[in-house]
């Protein structure tokens, strides 16, 4: 099963996926996948980080092509409230988002 196709699956679901991103070990919840300059991207909050939680929940971005081993974690996760899929930011290059068919 490739990247992508976990990553939507993760998104359809609203399951964190767990990864290796810039040699550490994140768990993320993620939120939308969509293209930008030819490439994949994902945007999510992350829940940890090499087993410590971030100091502030904020949506972050993540190359796919970054993102090592993704595999989907047993847990779900409620959308963060800061996120809004019709941002102009995901216009046009929007595959999946969390809350859409």
């Amino acid at each position: 099963m490739g990247a992508e196709h976990i990553i939507t699956e993760a998104i359809t679901r609203q399951r964190r996926i767990i990864a290796v991103y810039n040699k550490g070990c994140v768990i993320l919840a993620p939120h939308i996948l969509y293209k930008r300059h030819d490439e994949l991207y994902v945007d999510a909050v992350t829940i940890e980080r090499d087993g410590a939680a971030p100091r502030e929940t904020k949506l972050g971005t993540f190359k796919l092509d970054g993102l090592i081993d993704p595999r989907l974690d047993s847990y779900r996760f409620k959308p963060f409230f800061g996120f809004d899929a019709d941002d102009p930011k995901y216009a046009g290059a929007t595959i999946v988002a969390v809350g859409r068919d």
